[in-house]
């Protein structure tokens, strides 16, 4: 039987990790039971719809029928993702599914997938993010469910590495920043290294072969008394490599494999970077001005984001903030038909890019966002009627 423990820093159910999940997922035999572990966000309202869109996503995307539960015993793949680590912590150790989890490691047996939050509690600490970043408790550790301890490595695990969504404040090291990170570091245990892994990235442990291999779109770092190492994306290593930087020691890792091997695929656009760029495109199609690439450029934005739909943690860059720039697009198309000369922009083109756009959000039950289009058409001089036969549109008179 397949083993492998595969430690994500973010991103676990949005396109980026899909083809790790997938090459993941074929080490195991055909019909594997597969189970998502939803304790950490468990306390949250929208916990069912939290787990639907992660059942969708490994269902559409991975090819995997995923059943939620609270225990994992008979599991052949496992995988928790966000939440708060410390309430998944106290549920884990009172049910005995910390003790399982351990279990797996040490038989070298099964998948275990964890992502940020469930990440954080592998080491022998844990980040209490909740209660630091948003409570403002002074920086302290939890104590981790020991996933790493096996592996002879004795270190904590950080998530979100390197998150920048605090802008003009420090939220590196899951939010801790370096200012609270250094403090922290002192009060570890002797020999104890810090494990950063990068938003968008996998570290995938081998426990059979003990072959490690970092995949995404970051690295991880082995930190350890203000010295850190760090391993990019497409690096493969091996425990007995990762052990000595933790120790202190100096090493040179393999280097990257090619394209098509193990777990080094390309990791796809983040939606953060989406917006970025359509947002950019959108503004010098308004420049020129041509309507149609706007409109395309809207299509697009849209597209992507029933892409992203699935994703559970919602962080920077997020669905939320995507359909706020995609209604504040649709009015300045609006806007921009309404001055331009339509018949040069190609009115034909830019209504039916639009209907296009329209017929999309109703059939995602998007309606409001399609009565926006609507609404900002019409400002544009382009009367859209429903009809049994499908839309109709006029010039306004």
């Amino acid at each position: 039987m397949a083993g492998l423990l595969v430690l994500m820093g973010s991103g676990e159910t949005s396109p980026t990790m899909v083809e790790i999940h997938r090459a993941a997922m074929r080490t195991l035999r055909a019909g594997a039971r597969a189970v998502l572990l939803d304790t950490p966000y468990a306390f949250q309202e929208n916990r069912a719809d939290i787990s639907a869109r992660a059942c969708r996503y490994f269902a559409r995307s991975v090819g995997v029928d995923v059943e939620v539960a609270a225990g994992i015993v008979g599991a052949d793949w496992v995988f928790s993702g966000p939440g708060s680590p410390t309430y998944a912590l106290d549920q884990w150790v009172d049910s005995g599914v910390a003790g399982d989890l351990r279990a797996r490691v040490r038989a070298r047996q099964g998948v275990t997938v964890l992502a940020s939050a469930a990440a954080c509690t592998a080491g022998l600490a844990t980040v209490p993010v909740y209660e630091i970043y948003k409570v403002g408790a002074k920086p302290h550790w939890r104590e981790g469910i020991g996933l790493l301890e096996p592996l002879g490595l004795q270190a904590v695990l950080i998530p979100h590495f390197d998150n920048a969504e605090g802008g003009t404040h420090d939220t590196r090291y899951c939010y801790l920043g370096e200012r609270r990170l250094s403090r922290m570091e002192r009060e570890l245990p002797a020999g104890t290294a810090i494990l950063g892994i990068d938003e968008h990235t996998a570290v995938v442990i081998d426990l059979v072969s003990e072959a490690v291999q970092v995949a995404g779109r970051g690295g991880l770092t082995v930190r350890r008394s203000g010295s850190a190492a760090v391993l990019p994306a497409g690096t493969r290593t091996d425990l007995a490599e990762l052990r000595r930087l933790a120790e202190g020691g100096a090493g040179t890792p393999a280097p990257p494999p090619a394209a098509s091997e193990g777990y080094a695929q390309a990791a796809a656009v983040t939606l953060e970077e989406t917006i970025r760029t359509c947002e950019e495109r959108f503004k010098a199609a308004a420049t020129k001005p041509d309507l149609v690439v706007a409109a395309q450029t809207v299509l697009e934005l849209e597209a992507e984001m029933v892409k992203w739909a699935a994703d559970t943690e919602e962080d920077v860059g997020g669905v939320d903030q995507a359909r706020e720039l995609m209604r504040l697009l649709i009015a300045r198309l609006g806007e921009l038909a309404s001055t331009a000369d339509l018949r040069a922009a190609g009115l034909r083109s830019l209504v039916k890019s639009l209907l296009a756009l329209r017929a999309e959000l109703r059939e995602a039950g998007r309606y409001d966002v399609a009565d926006a289009l609507r609404t900002a058409m019409h400002a544009g001089g382009v009367v859209v009627e429903d009809t049994p036969d499908g839309p109709r549109w006029t010039p306004a008179p």
